[in-house]
């Protein structure tokens, strides 16, 4: 009985020296991970703060994505003190830096790059679709007829992207933008109509009869210039779509009548599509005053395709 007891009694010592042991080993385990964390991290902090670390030249900035505006206009836009530490940057601020205040650019990506020491910038540039002119200042609508038209109204003020955003066309000129103009024309588009844009552009693409220029400035009545001449449409309503779809199936209509004699299309009810011609006068007095046109002409009910 009392060699049992002094083993079990040595047994316990020698478990009890082994945990202490352990306890030691994953003690100073520990101890050692924190001194190797700490020395990492000071490391980092200070190899990213020395000069090799350092954006001293606009050229340590690598750009991607732009078609338009120069490498150099977009290093511009971020608007860097040199030299600048890596550590310092912050990529989010500049890339919202880039896209800010209906910018050239419609969205943008900034990395740091430590070898060799740099940026990465991706951008997405707007792309101008429509060229907005004589849009009014804030306050001020614009509602003119043909006959007052000056050439400042003429002039363009802004270009417009499939997404209704307006960017001022001073931004173009001075990032020295190259690229060629929209030929679709917008007269008279306002802030509260960019809104509407995405949906119109939309039927617009899928037209297939040619539309160069929109006259938005009256807004009981958008006039639209066309391959087959001027259209009337009313006001602007959930029937854009219906209206171009008529027009469609008028495409046939210069083989029947010349363009010359037709005012102009009235699709402001597309069920029932009209003509307004212009009226021709004798050759023997060419001083008679130039008259209002004639009254509507009905247009016969264009044949609808035949569904299968």
């Amino acid at each position: 009985m009392t060699s049992i007891a002094s083993v079990s009694l040595s047994e316990l010592r020698g478990r009890r020296i082994t945990l202490r042991r352990k306890r030691r080993i994953h003690t100073a385990q520990a101890i050692w991970r924190t001194v190797a964390s700490a020395g990492l991290a000071s490391g980092l902090v200070w190899g990213a703060t020395q000069p090799i670390w350092v954006i001293r030249t606009p050229d340590q900035i690598a750009v991607e994505g732009n078609e338009m505006i120069s490498d150099r206009a977009v290093r511009s836009l971020l608007s860097l003190s040199y030299p600048q530490s890596l550590l310092r940057i912050e990529p989010q601020a500049l890339a919202s830096r880039l896209t800010s205040n209906a910018s050239v650019i419609a969205s943008a990506t900034v990395k740091r790059q430590l070898i060799p020491p740099g940026l990465m910038v991706q951008v997405q540039e707007r792309q101008p679709v429509a060229l907005a002119i004589g849009i009014p200042s804030p306050g001020s609508p614009l509602i003119a007829s043909r006959a007052k038209e000056t050439p400042k109204m003429r002039s363009p003020v802004g270009l417009l992207d499939a997404n209704g955003v307006l960017v001022p066309l001073e931004k173009y000129k001075v990032l020295g933008a190259s690229f060629s103009l929209p030929k679709l024309k917008i007269l008279g588009v306002r802030e509260r109509d960019l809104a509407k844009w995405p949906q119109i552009y939309q039927v617009l693409r899928e037209s297939t009869v040619k539309i160069f220029e929109i006259d938005w400035r009256n807004r009981t009545n958008i006039i639209l210039q066309t391959e087959l001449g001027i259209v009337h449409l009313g006001p602007y309503s959930s029937q854009f779509a219906e209206q171009l779809e008529v027009l469609h199936r008028l495409r046939a209509l210069p083989t029947k009548l010349k363009t010359s004699q037709i005012a102009y299309i009235d699709l402001k009810n597309p069920e029932s599509p009209a003509l307004q011609m212009i009226q021709s006068y004798p050759k023997t007095n060419p001083n008679l005053p130039l008259k209002t046109p004639s009254v509507p002409s009905k247009l016969p009910q264009p044949p609808k395709p035949i569904s299968r």
